[in-house]
C-alpha cells in the first residue's frame, strides 16, 4: 500500500510518499481501507520532536474513516464492506475518569491514518454517519471526541449558559463552539484573526473579540453584558489561561486541554479559592464518549468543518498549511 512515512524528525519535506507492507488483522482487528484521514497539531508536534515516546519511522495520523477490507480472528465476517469511523483512543480502559497506563493515540507509537489501509481493533471502528461525506466523518475522531470530554463530562456544559472558547480556528475549537451550540449554549470565541472570528460568527459563535487587543478581556465582558463567562474551554494556557481565571463567573469552570503558549506564570490563585472556581485538565476520551460524540452529531445532522482538502501525496503541502495557521477547522487527506 501507499502511506506518508516520517523517517527522520524535521519539516513537512520529511513526510514521505512510499510503498509499505499491507497490514493483516489479527484476532479481534480489522483491516480499514481508508477513504480520508485528517491532520492533528499532534501529527506536528511529532514531526518536530515535541512530544513523549517518538519512535521512528512511524505511519502518523489519528484520524480516518472507510471501508473495513479484512477481518481477523473472532470478528463477525458480515462486517466486511461496512463504512466506518475510526475511534484513535487505544485502550483508554475501565475508568471513565481517566486513561489507563496503557493508553495510546493512534499514530503513534502504533502506525496511523496516512496511509491506504490501517489495522485496528474490531471495536475501534465505529459506523459512519450517513450523512457526512468521507473527508467530513474523517475530520471528527481526535478533536471531536477532544472536545466532547471537554464539554459534557468535564465542564458539564448546560443549555443557557455562557461558554468562551479561545483560540477559534483550530480543529479543537470548532468542534467545541459547534457541541456547545448544539447543547444549547450560548458561545463567545477569540481569535487573532478578525477573518477567523467572522467565519466563526456565521458557524453560530454569538460574538467574538480579537485577543491581539490590550484589553480583549474586559471587551469580552461588556459583549457579554457585563458578565464573564460560565465556562471556559482553552488550549493555550500561558497568559490566556491567567485572563480566564480573572474574567470568568464565581462557581465558573475552567477546561484547558493544552499549554501552547507555555505555563501560567502569573495565575492568580486566590481569584481560584475566592471565586469557588473548578479548573479542569482534559485530553482526549473514553469509548462510551466517542459513541455519544458519534451519536450526537448523527442525531443533530451535524458536520464538522472542513478546512482544505489535500490527496495523500500532497501530504506535506497539508502539513504546511497547518504550520502557516491560518485554518479554520479541519484539513483532510483525500485517500483514493
Amino acid at each position: 500500500m501507499k502511506a506518508i512515512v516520517l523517517r527522520e524528525l524535521g519539516g513537512p519535506e520529511k513526510l514521505l510518499y512510499e510503498d509499505v507492507p499491507d497490514p493483516r488483522p489479527g484476532a479481534g482487528e480489522v483491516v480499514v481501507r481508508l477513504k480520508a484521514a485528517a491532520l492533528n497539531h499532534r501529527d506536528q508536534w511529532i514531526r518536530h520532536g515535541l512530544y513523549a515516546g517518538i519512535k521512528l519511522p512511524i505511519i502518523l495520523g489519528s484520524d480516518g474513516a472507510g471501508v473495513i477490507h479484512a477481518v481477523g480472528e473472532g470478528v463477525d465476517s458480515s462486517l466486511t464492506g461496512r463504512e466506518v469511523v475510526v475511534n484513535p483512543s487505544l485502550d483508554w480502559g475501565d475508568d471513565e475518569r481517566a486513561q489507563s497506563k496503557n493508553y495510546r493515540i493512534l499514530g503513534l507509537p502504533e502506525d496511523g491514518t496516512y496511509a491506504e489501509f490501517i489495522k485496528v481493533p474490531a471495536k475501534n471502528a465505529l459506523p459512519k454517519p450517513e450523512h457526512l461525506s468521507w473527508e467530513e466523518a474523517a475530520a471528527i475522531p481526535l478533536a471531536g471526541l477532544t472536545a466532547y470530554r471537554a464539554i459534557t463530562t468535564r465542564a458539564q456544559v448546560k443549555a443557557g449558559e455562557t461558554v468562551l472558547v479561545t483560540g477559534i480556528g483550530g480543529g479543537v475549537a470548532t468542534f467545541a463552539l459547534q457541541i456547545s451550540k448544539a447543547l444549547g449554549a450560548k458561545v463567545l470565541v477569540t481569535s487573532g484573526s478578525d477573518e477567523k472570528l467572522a467565519r466563526a460568527k456565521a458557524l453560530g459563535a454569538d460574538g467574538g473579540v480579537n485577543y491581539k487587543g490590550d484589553n480583549w478581556s474586559k471587551e469580552l465582558v461588556a459583549l457579554n453584558g457585563g458578565e464573564g463567562p460560565d465556562v471556559v474551554i482553552d488550549s493555550a494556557g500561558g497568559a490566556t489561561l491567567e485572563k480566564a481565571v480573572e474574567i470568568v463567573k464565581p462557581a465558573g469552570r475552567i477546561v484547558f486541554f493544552g499549554a501552547t503558549t507555555g505555563l501560567a506564570h502569573h495565575l492568580d490563585l486566590r481569584r481560584i479559592f475566592f471565586k469557588q472556581l473548578s479548573i479542569l485538565g482534559s485530553t482526549m476520551g473514553s469509548d462510551r464518549e466517542f459513541d455519544a460524540m458519534l451519536k450526537l452529531y448523527t442525531d443533530q445532522k451535524l458536520k464538522p468543518v472542513v478546512d482544505q482538502v489535500f490527496s495523500l501525496k500532497e501530504t506535506p503541502a497539508a502539513h504546511q498549511r497547518m504550520e502557516e495557521g491560518g485554518q479554520l477547522g479541519k484539513i483532510v487527506l483525500k485517500i483514493d
